[in-house]
């Protein structure tokens, strides 16, 4: 037919046209074109940008809720682990003063005294109300693990490390009859086991202190009588039971001017909290210097914006002049500090005691 011869005609024609397109088209590309393979890693970044910016603002928005989350909702708890009028239970009240007023909150200090104040502190490392603090001293933190490995709880996983409140020398204090400097020590020797000394517990510093002072000062031997608290301590002293103790100056030092006590010597060096005692140096005590502090601990679980909050309040507290003269009237020298501060005077002081209670062999009972 007509019509097909001149398609069959036209068909190879159109198509060599066709082809000679395509090749002026593939000849038109750059050589230097990418190629598919070759783009995989750009798209691979292009896509990973997105997802690192999604990533980074989640932790953005967290920072913010944390400084955003109101905290406290509520009143407030302190929890101390000795007895009302003690020293820490003092330091306490002073402190939940300085914080009612800075957080609009009421803080309402609890005793709990026992073991040395332990059965407080546990109950501080199992709160979760997240309202729920600690007033310390020393040996909770350093060497109640080191007597006791079955303790509950775990000073260095179970708390917030907070602040470092206060601290304060002591003072070894006798009946005013004992002799004075050197010869107390003399003394101390010569009664062998006839002697006792007092303290708020075993572990405490009041306890450990006296145990080194025995190397220290000639190895004397006076037995430990352990008590509830340091009021506890004195009355044990006004009435003879013991012979000698440690006590800190907001304490002993009233008992002194009114001639009911006599002071033996300071465990630092000089101190304004007692002006007018002098260091055991001077009564021939060579390598001794120890202190007790008190510092404000929650229970790990405490938010972070509650650790953060607490922390700064505590130091503003502690830098308040009105609240410094109130530490120091009840014996205190007022310190504050960060978290990592607290946490490197509590390994400071867990080296120290823990090598007390390695040579003296002391355990919890």
């Amino acid at each position: 037919m007509p019509c097909c011869s001149a398609f069959r005609r036209a068909v190879p024609h159109a198509l060599a046209a066709v082809l000679s397109l395509v090749a002026f088209a593939l000849a038109a590309q750059p050589a230097s074109a990418p190629q598919p393979n070759a783009a995989a890693p750009a798209v691979a970044a292009s896509a990973a940008a997105p997802r690192t910016a999604a990533s980074a603002a989640p932790r953005a928005s967290a920072a913010k809720l944390v400084a955003a989350t109101p905290w406290p909702t509520k009143p407030l708890k302190i929890m101390v682990g000795f007895p009302g009028g003690s020293t820490p239970d003092v330091a306490a009240r002073i402190l939940a003063d300085g914080l009612s007023k800075s957080l609009n909150q009421n803080v309402i200090v609890e005793n709990r005294p026992g073991a040395s104040g332990n059965i407080a502190a546990d109950l501080v490392a199992k709160a979760t109300d997240d309202h729920t603090l600690g007033l310390v001293i020393n040996g909770n933190l350093s060497s109640a693990k080191l007597l006791n490995p079955k303790l509950p709880f775990d000073p260095t996983r179970d708390f917030a490390m907070l602040s470092l409140v206060a601290n304060a020398p002591l003072v070894l204090v006798t009946q005013p009859d004992k002799p004075s400097g050197a010869d107390f020590f003399l003394a101390a020797r010569n009664a062998g086991e006839k002697w006792n000394y007092g303290s708020v517990g075993i572990g405490s510093a009041g306890h450990l202190g006296i145990e080194l002072l025995k190397s220290r000062a000639g190895n004397f031997s006076a037995v430990h009588v352990p008590y509830q608290g340091n009021p506890q301590v004195i009355t044990a002293l006004l009435a003879g039971d013991v012979q000698m103790a440690l006590i800190p100056p907001g304490l002993a030092l009233p008992q002194i001017r009114a001639g009911k006590l006599k002071a033996v010597g300071l465990t630092t060096g000089r101190s304004a909290l007692a002006p007018d005692v002098e260091p055991l140096a001077e009564a021939g005590v060579r390598g001794f210097d120890m202190d007790v502090f008190v510092a404000l601990v929650g229970p790990a679980s405490l938010s972070p914006a509650a650790q953060a909050r607490l922390a700064d309040e505590a130091s503003a507290i502690a830098r308040s002049p009105e609240m410094r003269q109130r530490f120091f009237n009840a014996g205190w020298t007022p310190m504050g500090g960060s978290p990592d501060a607290l946490r490197t005077r509590v390994r400071n002081e867990t080296n120290l005691l823990g090598g007390i209670i390695m040579i003296r062999g002391i355990k919890a009972e």
